[in-house]
């Protein structure tokens, strides 16, 4: 990893006032659900059959290769079937098909636990078996992070949510701020951090004051961001926080983070016993209509959701439809995939054609690369398939947080052509070109 890194502290004009303020779409109660069968790469494999009956909370899959993590139903009423269909990731994937009876009829999935009684053993089996995921994008096991924490200085909940249009994990801390002191205060045990703390952007003063009045008399500190992007991106946040750089993973300057709506959902298995079921969504950007968060059951398709927000901006001739927000999300070609635990957003952008230019050469993509990296001659190297140039120019450190494309003043898709860059490399290396 580079140590010429970018400063980071880039304002953009978040748009979050078109959703911030409203209050969240809670109606929306489709026919039918589709699971998806997979966590991250991995296939997850359905321990119910068609035609069994299931309830909000009835455990219906499971991932069991080296990590285990169980799926919930979102709904009552009956599977139906298995259908293979895009993704929010873009990968094709098997779903698991339940008819909603509309009654969401509910199981504990969980007995009552004492997160402050139990052991630092139970404590890491309840996350593990509550099927506690990164939904803030990753959706990556949570017990993983937490089962050898050793030399822990600062165990951190992520609530910055730096992206453009989205205020999900927002409206979630405000609708929940108790069960977010739940989820922080049992994740810090289990962390075995000398110090805690919430993380959040300086301009949310109101959620500032509440999180503050939330975790008095904690070990739990509110330490406040500036805002600027990428902020929420764990490299930058805990430089933020620590002064500290890592190579691989934030345990290597002695940090571990979790997403807010993380930290949220443990709060939820703990005090009620409910596996993650339901997500919060964004629903914005130039071209929709109705602008605002939505709770819904996961599986819900995305045209569902964007229907019920009054669709697509009246005369607006061709759209982007992006999952999660507009710098780091991907463009989807249609709207049929589903919510996935770790989507946050929908963000639907006027299809607007820029003019590019030849490249200036003028390197403000190297200089605001929050990476370190030299995003125009990772392009050139792309361009001519050079795979032992795109290994020494580190490609695969990029987050593709869309900073080398919003800063061209050629107006370039070079954040495109980075991801390509890495595509490429990835299917070089898994063809056995890695040497």
């Amino acid at each position: 990893m580079s140590l010429l890194q970018g400063p980071m502290n880039h304002h953009l004009n978040g748009h979050k006032d078109l959703t911030m303020n409203k209050p969240v779409l809670k109606s929306i109660d489709p026919n039918v659900v589709w699971i998806p069968l997979v966590n991250g790469n991995a296939p997850c494999k359905p321990i119910v059959n068609v035609g069994d009956e299931v309830k909000v909370g009835t455990k219906i899959a499971e991932r069991n290769d080296r990590f285990y993590l169980p799926l919930f139903s979102s709904v009552s009423g009956t599977v139906t079937g298995i259908e293979k269909f895009m993704t929010a990731g873009m990968a094709q994937a098997e779903h698991l098909r339940i008819e909603n009876d509309h009654r969401y009829a509910r199981v504990r999935a969980f007995e009552p636990f004492d997160y402050n009684k139990a052991s630092w053993e139970e404590l890491l089996a309840f996350v593990k078996n509550a099927g506690m995921l990164g939904l803030g994008g990753a959706g990556f096991p949570t017990y993983v992070k937490y089962m050898k924490p050793e030399n822990v200085d600062l165990f951190v909940v992520n609530a910055v949510e730096c992206e453009p249009y989205l205020t999900a994990d927002y409206k979630n801390i405000e609708e929940n701020m108790d069960l977010l002191k739940t989820g922080t205060l049992a994740l810090y045990k289990l962390s075995k951090a000398a110090k805690g703390c919430v993380a959040i952007k300086e301009d949310k003063k109101e959620q500032i004051a509440q999180l503050q009045n939330t975790f008095a008399n904690t070990p739990i500190e509110v330490r406040i961001v500036p805002n600027v992007y990428p902020m929420g991106w764990e490299r930058t946040l805990v430089f933020q926080l620590t002064g500290k750089r890592y190579g691989m993973l934030p345990i290597e300057a002695g940090c571990i983070l979790n997403n807010a709506s993380t930290a949220i959902a443990l709060g939820d298995a703990i005090e009620n016993g409910h596996p993650i079921t339901h997500k919060y969504v964004t629903v914005s950007g130039d071209a929709a209509a109705n602008p605002q968060n939505v709770y819904v059951p996961i599986g819900t398709k995305a045209h569902e959701i964007i229907d019920a927000c009054g669709g697509y901006t009246p005369n607006t001739e061709e759209v982007l439809l992006i999952a999660g927000g507009p710098m780091m999300g991907k463009t989807i070609p249609n709207d049929q995939f589903v919510i996935m635990p770790q989507n946050n957003g929908l963000t639907i952008m006027k299809n607007v054609q820029y003019d590019d230019v030849k490249c200036l050469r003028c390197g403000r993509c190297t200089e605001t690369c929050p990476s370190g990296l030299q995003p125009v001659h990772i392009n050139m190297a792309e361009k001519a398939m050079n795979i032992e140039e795109l290994k020494a120019l580190s490609v695969m450190d990029c987050i593709q947080c869309g900073m080398c494309s919003f800063i061209c003043p050629s107006k370039l898709d070079v954040t495109e052509g980075v991801a390509r860059g890495k595509r490429l490399l990835m299917a070089k290396q898994k063809a056995g070109g890695k040497k």
